[in-house]
C-alpha cells in the first residue's frame, strides 16, 4: 500500500495519463491516489474520471480522494509515496495572454514563452513560490516522497527545488522519448526498417538537451545520412517542415536537440529578429503558437469533456515517465529515464549548480544520474546561454529584488537582441503591473 498525490489534478487528460498508467501497473494496483486543485470545477471532473478508471482498469483498488484548495493541501500531500506536478499558475487567462501581450508592445514576439525569454522568466517568478509552499508542507507531511515535476519552466522550476529545499525531486519532459524518432521520421526515414533497439545518448538541459550520438541497433552511426538530409531540406527553396530551426542546428552546430523547432526558435538570439522578418517564413517559425495552442486545447475539452468523465472511460499505458519510475522504486527492477537534475558534475563543462538533463537509471534506491563529462563545446555554449537567464531567474525568485529580474531578462539572448537596456527594464516593470498580485511582491 502506498499513495500518490495528483497536484493540478484539473489538468484532465494529463491526470488520465499518468493515474491511468499507475492503475496499468500491478506494483501500483493498491495505491492510494489524492487530487489536488484549486479549480472546484476542474477537480470534481478529474475525480469522476479518476474513480472511472479505478472501476474500470483497476477493480476500484485505490482509493480515491479529492482536495480542494490551499486549506486542504497538507491533507492531500499527508503520506505520499509520490507527488506527481502539473500545475500552471495564472492558467491561459490572464497569464499567458499577459506574457504574449504586454511584450508585444515593444515588439518583442514569442512562439511559446514557457521555458526561457521574457515569458518563461515571468512564468518561473509566479510558479516557484507556490512550489516553496508545496515543498514546505511535503516536508512535513511526507518527508521522503519523490516529486515528479511536469511543470514548466522545468530547468528554473526543479533547479530551484534543487538548491532550496529538501524534497527529492526530478523534473521529466516528454522531448527526450521522442527525440530520435522525430528526426528520423521527419527527414523521411523508413523508421519501422531500422534495427532496433537504437542507441542514443543525449544529454544537455531541458528543451536543449543534445543527440550526442544516434546508432542502429547493428552499430551503424545515422548521424552522417541524418546531416545529409537535413541540408537537403534546408536548401529547398520553400520546405513545409516544422522542424528547419533544428535541422540549422545540425548544418552549424553538428548536432540535433531534444525540443521542438517553435520552443527553440526563442532560446538564442539567430532565428526571431523584427530587423529580419523574412527568417519567420523561411524557417517556419509559428509566433504565438503557444496561444493558439491553448484556445485549441480549450475548444477540444469542451468538446470532449463527456468522454473523459463518463462511465466506461479506458485507458491504454502510455510512455510518460511517471508510473515506469514509481514502478522501479517500488519493485527494484531499474528503469532508465532522461532526467532534470542537479549538475553536481553530471556535464563537467556546465555550471554545477545548474539544472541538467541527463540520462538516469531508477531503482529502489531512487534516482541515479550519470555522469556524462564534457559535451561538445559548441552543445555546452548554447547551453550556457540559457542557464544564464535560469541560473539568474531563480535568484531573482530568491531575493524577491526586481533589479535581480532585470539582469535575467537583459541576459536572456532572445530579449537582449531585441531591446535596449531601458526597453528591458521598462517592460520588466509592465509586466509586473499586469501580472498583479499573481506575483509576490519584489523589492524597487
Amino acid at each position: 500500500m502506498g499513495k500518490i498525490t495528483f497536484m493540478g489534478a484539473g489538468s484532465t487528460v494529463f491526470a488520465k495519463n499518468v493515474l491511468g498508467d499507475a492503475m496499468l501497473t500491478p506494483a501500483l494496483w493498491d495505491f492510494d491516489i489524492a487530487l489536488y486543485d484549486i479549480d472546484e470545477k476542474r477537480l470534481e471532473e478529474s475525480y469522476q474520471m479518476v474513480c472511472s478508471l479505478n472501476r474500470n482498469l483497476n477493480q476500484s483498488r485505490s482509493r480515491i480522494t479529492k482536495h480542494l484548495g490551499v486549506e486542504h493541501r497538507k491533507e492531500a500531500l499527508y503520506g505520499a509515496d509520490f507527488v506527481v506536478n502539473a500545475i500552471q499558475v495564472g492558467l491561459y487567462e490572464p497569464c499567458t495572454v499577459t506574457d504574449f501581450e504586454v511584450p508585444k508592445k515593444w515588439n518583442l514576439r514569442q512562439t511559446i514563452a514557457d521555458t526561457l525569454g521574457i515569458g518563461g522568466i515571468f512564468r518561473a517568478l509566479r510558479t516557484i513560490p507556490v512550489l516553496e509552499d508545496f515543498a514546505a508542507d511535503m516536508e512535513e507531511v511526507c518527508p521522503n516522497a519523490w516529486f515528479l515535476n511536469y511543470t514548466n519552466p522545468m530547468a528554473m522550476l526543479s533547479g530551484y527545488m534543487q538548491r532550496y529545499t529538501k524534497v527529492k525531486t526530478v523534473g521529466l519532459c516528454h522531448s527526450v522519448q521522442v527525440c530520435s524518432s522525430d528526426l528520423l521520421k521527419g527527414l523521411g526515414f523508413d523508421y519501422d526498417s531500422i534495427k532496433k533497439p537504437l542507441y542514443e545518448k543525449i544529454a544537455g538541459i531541458n528543451h536543449m538537451a543534445w543527440l550526442l550520438e544516434l546508432k542502429d541497433g547493428e552499430g551503424n552511426d545515422l548521424y552522417p545520412e541524418i546531416k545529409k538530409r537535413a541540408i537537403a531540406e534546408l536548401s529547398k527553396e520553400k520546405s513545409e517542415s516544422a522542424d528547419l530551426v533544428r535541422y540549422e542546428y545540425i548544418r552549424r552546430f553538428g548536432y540535433y536537440c531534444t525540443e521542438s523547432s517553435e520552443h527553440n526558435a526563442e532560446y538564442n538570439n539567430l532565428f526571431i529578429k523584427s530587423a529580419h522578418p523574412e527568417l519567420i517564413d523561411r524557417y517556419n517559425i509559428p509566433l504565438d503558437e503557444y496561444p493558439r495552442r491553448c484556445v485549441r486545447q480549450i475548444a477540444r475539452w469542451e468538446n470532449d469533456r463527456q468522454k473523459y468523465i463518463a462511465d466506461d472511460v479506458s485507458h491504454k499505458r502510455t510512455g510518460e515517465y511517471a508510473s515506469y519510475i514509481m514502478e522501479a522504486i517500488v519493485t527494484g527492477v531499474p528503469y532508465s529515464i532522461g532526467g532534470n537534475v542537479l549538475n553536481d558534475g553530471l556535464i563537467t563543462n556546465l555550471p554545477r549548480n545548474a539544472c541538467v538533463e541527463v540520462p538516469c537509471l531508477v531503482d529502489h534506491m531512487g534516482i541515479h544520474p550519470t555522469v556524462v563529462g564534457d559535451l561538445p563545446e559548441i552543445c555546452a555554449a548554447m547551453n550556457r546561454t540559457n542557464i544564464n537567464v535560469q541560473l539568474l531567474t531563480i535568484e531573482a525568485a530568491r531575493t524577491k529584488k526586481r533589479e535581480d529580474v532585470y539582469k535575467a531578462a537583459l541576459l536572456d539572448p532572445h530579449t537582449s537582441s531585441e531591446l535596449t537596456i531601458d526597453e528591458t527594464v521598462a517592460l520588466c516593470d509592465a509586466l509586473f503591473e499586469a501580472h498583479g498580485s499573481w506575483l509576490p511582491p519584489y523589492e524597487q
